[in-house]
């Protein structure tokens, strides 16, 4: 594991290098080298197409929110100055890429493949099944910097929803290569996820922890998947900076980020966003 956080930093440095090189951002490349001062359009996913490994059988897209308050006003007060959200990435796996062994998991409640709340972030149809897990969403600030891990409920994404021990096996497989577009952009985003992989692995397992007490505390109410009440499901503040400082004092060990639970975290329109 420190082996796999080492190359991860040092491919994160590298494309720092290349971004800075190039004045650009994340956010930037998403945008298809947009300029400086254009600012996304929320809801509008970037690049247009989304972003599509024909090999790996990752996909991913950048968008933002429009919200009605700021962070401070749905409980953020705590941000670092500067550090609040301005949109995120959703990082998905489609069917053809998964590890074998791997199954959908379906509650007695939720017997239809479909959600019945209209998604808010599906993926695009891609490959040859409709099959696709969400893995993480990573949000940024304004400077492209990640500020902040997540993970959704299934309505948000009308994902499959697989177990998270089964999606934490499918993080290795977000490795989109040199067939895929933006290979700049994919390479930080596929070094992040694997610096960050223990972290991811535990917002997994708080995200079904979350889910099973849902279902518990609100029996008759439909599927706990498609309840639009629950949409954060488990996130962590991150610092890449210190995470990058901790590799290099540490030996390649760093701390977890520290998760919070769902009571703290609003729904994204309402307060993830500047």
């Amino acid at each position: 594991m420190n082996g796999r956080a080492r190359e991860a930093a040092a491919a994160i440095r590298e494309c720092r290098r290349e971004l800075a090189a190039r004045g650009s951002t994340p956010v930037r490349e998403a945008m298809a080298g947009g300029a400086a001062d254009a600012v996304p359009v929320p809801w509008q996913r970037y690049p247009e197409g989304e972003v599509y490994d024909p090999v790996s059988h990752a996909q991913y897209f950048y968008h933002s929110h429009a919200v009605a308050a700021p962070p401070q006003a749905a409980g953020f007060a705590g941000h670092p100055a500067g550090r609040a959200e301005c949109g995120h990435f959703h990082l998905f796996l489609r069917a053809d890429g998964m590890p074998r062994g791997v199954a959908p998991l379906l509650f007695p409640e939720h017997a239809v493949a479909n959600a019945s709340t209209p998604p808010q972030a599906a993926p695009s149809r891609r490959g040859g099944s409709d099959r696709v897990a969400h893995l993480v969403g990573i949000a940024v600030d304004a400077g492209g910097e990640p500020v902040r891990l997540f993970t959704t409920n299934r309505w948000v994404t009308g994902e499959t929803w697989y177990p998270g021990a089964d999606v934490a096996r499918m993080l290795d497989r977000f490795a989109p290569g040199a067939a895929a577009p933006l290979p700049l952009l994919s390479r930080w985003l596929g070094a992040v996820v694997q610096l960050y992989r223990g972290d991811i692995e535990r917002l997994l397992r708080r995200r079904d922890e979350a889910v099973a007490k849902w279902r518990w505390l609100w029996p008759r109410r439909g599927s706990a998947l498609e309840d639009s009440r629950l949409e954060i499901v488990s996130h962590c503040e991150i610092d890449l900076d210190r995470r990058l400082a901790e590799i290099d004092g540490l030996g390649g060990t760093s701390r977890p980020a520290a998760a919070h639970h769902r009571s703290a975290v609003p729904n994204i329109a309402e307060g993830w966003g500047v």
